[in-house]
């Protein structure tokens, strides 16, 4: 691989971090299948691009993307909790009506250019870092996401957050609300996501509404990898593990590309590194068999 397609890799990866972490959230810390993902991605790219092609604040467009996808999260919590939907179920509803919501918050269009507007990504174009713009901007980005996530699970609300997704009935039984620590997890992970949406439209430099689709593997794959290379405890190492199973699958990827690999099988081969990563664990039991 050159250079660049390693930069590329590391800017990638560290930008769909922040996707991973939300992911974390919902399929980890709240053990709740939320397929509300592939909706709220597109939700994220669509506001953001709506904004920046506006002339809009880039940054205002990431806290807008935030808002909107933490709505997206709150309805689906809401369907599962209140409804009594099944959570996969409730994620498939709101993913569903969300490509609907996705075209009409993109005026009908099905993708919006930004090559002239304002992105995150133009800090720093003409100074010292003016080469690695992008990956100072990712690097800043994920930072603040890492530090803000590690600190609210620490809190007492983080920890409420965390044992609903160990063992629900023991929160009931504690008088805690698990209804409500569901919604706000939801609503924060699809957040996140959505965040991550914005910036990828920012550095795509265009919004499809298409481009969602497979997020949720992607996600997993990173939590996946982070885990099986990385570990899992104590909380920093695994919220860094996610992050950098983040961007050792876009390196993976990369290199699948830069032996040949055609862009069309990029969805066959996440699903191919998903399938792997979660048998590691037999696959390991299999080899110890074989050698006893």
């Amino acid at each position: 691989m050159t250079y660049l397609a390693i930069l590329g890799a590391v800017e990638l990866g560290l930008i769909y971090a922040v996707m991973a972490l939300g992911v974390f959230i919902s399929f980890r810390t709240l053990n709740t299948p939320d397929l509300t993902v592939d909706g709220s991605f597109v939700l994220g790219a669509a506001v953001a691009a709506v904004i920046c092609s506006g002339g809009g604040n880039p940054f205002a467009a990431l806290l807008a993307a935030f808002a909107f996808g933490s709505l997206a999260g709150a309805v689906t919590s809401l369907l599962h909790t209140k409804l009594g939907i099944q959570p996969l179920l409730s994620g498939i509803l709101v993913m569903l009506a969300l490509y609907s919501v996705n075209l009409r918050v993109m005026g009908g269009a099905p993708n919006i250019h930004l090559m002239n507007s304002p992105s995150i990504f133009n800090l720093w174009q003409a100074g010292l870092f003016a080469g690695n713009a992008k990956l100072i901007t990712a690097i800043l980005v994920i930072l603040i996401v890492f530090l803000f996530l590690y600190l609210f699970l620490q809190t007492r609300l983080g920890f409420a957050l965390r044992a609903t997704g160990d063992n629900e009935i023991m929160v009931r039984a504690a008088g805690i609300n698990s209804n409500a620590t569901k919604l706000i997890g939801l609503a924060l992970s699809n957040g996140l996501v959505a965040a991550s949406g914005a910036m990828i439209a920012q550095y795509q430099s265009y919004a499809d509404v298409g481009m969602g689709m497979g997020m949720v593997v992607m996600g997993l794959a990173s939590v996946i990898i982070g885990e099986v290379v990385f570990g899992v405890k104590p909380l920093l190492r695994r919220l860094l593990a996610v992050v950098l199973g983040s961007v050792l699958y876009r390196l993976i990827i990369a290199f699948a590309f830069s032996l040949g690999m055609p862009a069309t099988d990029l969805k066959l081969v996440s699903a191919v590194i998903v399938a792997v990563a979660l048998s590691s664990g037999a696959l390991k039991s299999a080899v110890l068999k074989q050698k006893q």
